[in-house]
């Protein structure tokens, strides 16, 4: 049986109003790192000033730890949710002396407060995204010229992600609706979220995480000095070019070294091609010469170019991917390793094409980790405009599941239309929130 991804230390996080916001809180700030003026999204208030800049942000309410909050902060906070619960009983008990409000009516607004709530979630996440492969953008560019800065913003953004995956309640991975990031970015991206989220999975702690997000992010900084004709391979190489494109994992390392990375994340960079078996390069290293997070990137890297390699046209969809994945299983990856990846992504990773069991073509959109042949998926139904999709939590329709996968060929084009599939995948992560819509009976 899978698990819902654990989080990464002890948390009893909760939500408070931003007008009840208080000095001694340790806060979460759920908005990108470039959007607010604090070192870190995860801080204590250390005065009003502080409340003031966080009130600017224009945030309704945040997440709040009281484990590491003042005492009598979260005494104070006890009182107001208190009153508050009050006041709002006082309400229901006064608006149900006006007669029974219409449950159809009900059920109406609540699916389209549902459908808001998902919507902007995933706006929040692509915002999130194009903000961290705007800095990552920064940091690559720095590599060479100013090494030990590329150090110090490589690590402020993974500890950013880090941070980010803190909290109460489940992890969950979804594909994102639009990708205008360049694929080195892309995949470096994604190699890094999938790689943290593996780490959680496999009880890694905070030194090692940053070692496996720092390892992920630059694990390709080697191509920066090698012609972009060499910078993937291909039936079109020579042997020459071949060990001219298996270079980069070396002059990955002197780049490394020059930035001051820690020994874990060079391990990371050293080690991101090589399997289980012995059969990657440089150094034909088999499982037990391997570090934990080198296994971890090495496995999230196979799995991202199969779903966006180089040539658009070669990729498998994120079900066909981990088939290939699981296929090889025997001999490339870790198998203990691989099997936590597909209890992490689903047997239908986000970003699936898919025909349910009652014929309607979805997409997978995120995964339920508790039940990964239970996705949430955004249905084509022609009924329903494409602003107003549906959105359905297969794990709440007993009757409803998933038939087979498919590629975008293989849409018809009506439903290749509604759904819009992307070319290139692009996974982020989200806290499980809102209530998922119910799916009709």
């Amino acid at each position: 049986m899978s698990h819902p991804l654990p989080a990464a230390t002890p948390s009893m996080s909760r939500t408070v109003a931003i007008e009840d916001l208080q000095v001694g809180m340790f806060v979460h700030l759920d908005v990108g790192w470039m959007a607010h003026p604090f070192p870190t999204s995860s801080f204590v208030v250390e005065s009003q000033r502080d409340i003031e800049r966080i009130r600017s942000l224009g945030l309704r309410r945040l997440r709040w730890a009281p484990e590491k909050s003042a005492p009598r902060t979260t005494t104070v906070i006890a009182r107001i949710d208190e009153a508050r619960e009050s006041s709002e009983t006082v309400g229901r008990t006064a608006g149900s002396s006006d007669g029974a409000a219409d449950t159809s009516a009900q059920a109406t607004a609540c699916q389209r407060a549902a459908l808001s709530a998902q919507r902007a979630a995933m706006q929040r996440c692509e915002q999130h995204y194009g903000e961290a492969s705007s800095v990552l953008r920064h940091i690559v560019g720095d590599v060479v010229a100013r090494p030990e800065l590329a150090r110090e913003q490589a690590q402020a953004l993974t500890r950013t992600l880090f941070e980010k995956m803190l909290g109460e309640g489940e992890m969950c991975v979804l594909v994102l609706s639009s990708n205008a990031a360049a694929r080195p970015t892309a995949h470096a991206m994604n190699v890094t979220i999938i790689s943290l989220l593996m780490s959680r999975v496999c009880g890694l702690d905070e030194s090692e995480m940053m070692d496996v997000g720092l390892g992920a992010m630059l694990h390709d900084i080697g191509k920066l000095s090698l012609p972009r004709a060499v910078h993937h391979p291909g039936a079109n190489l020579g042997s020459a070019e071949v060990t001219a494109y298996r270079d980069h994992v070396r002059q990955g390392c002197f780049l490394g070294e020059r930035m001051g990375l820690s020994a874990g994340a060079l391990q990371v960079i050293a080690q991101h091609h090589e399997c289980s078996d012995g059969s990657g390069f440089p150094a034909a290293l088999n499982i037990d010469r391997m570090s934990t997070a080198a296994r971890i990137v090495a496995l999230v890297n196979r799995y991202d170019d199969l779903c966006n390699p180089a040539q658009a046209d070669e990729a498998l969809t994120p079900h066909d991917a981990l088939s290939r994945l699981f296929a090889q299983g025997q001999g490339k990856t870790d198998a203990t390793m691989l099997n936590a990846f597909i209890r992490m992504m689903g047997v239908y990773p986000a970003g699936s094409l898919v025909q349910l069991t009652d014929d309607r073509f979805a997409m997978v959109t995120h995964i339920n980790s508790t039940r990964p042949l239970k996705p949430r998926v955004l249905v084509h139904e022609p009924r329903v405009p494409r602003e107003e999709a549906l959105l359905l939590n297969l794990a709440d329709a007993p009757d409803l599941g998933i038939r087979r996968s498919l590629t975008a060929t293989q849409l018809p084009s009506a439903a290749r239309h509604y759904l819009e599939p992307v070319p290139r995948v692009a996974y982020y992560f989200d806290h499980v929130g809102a209530p998922p819509v119910q799916a009709p009976a």
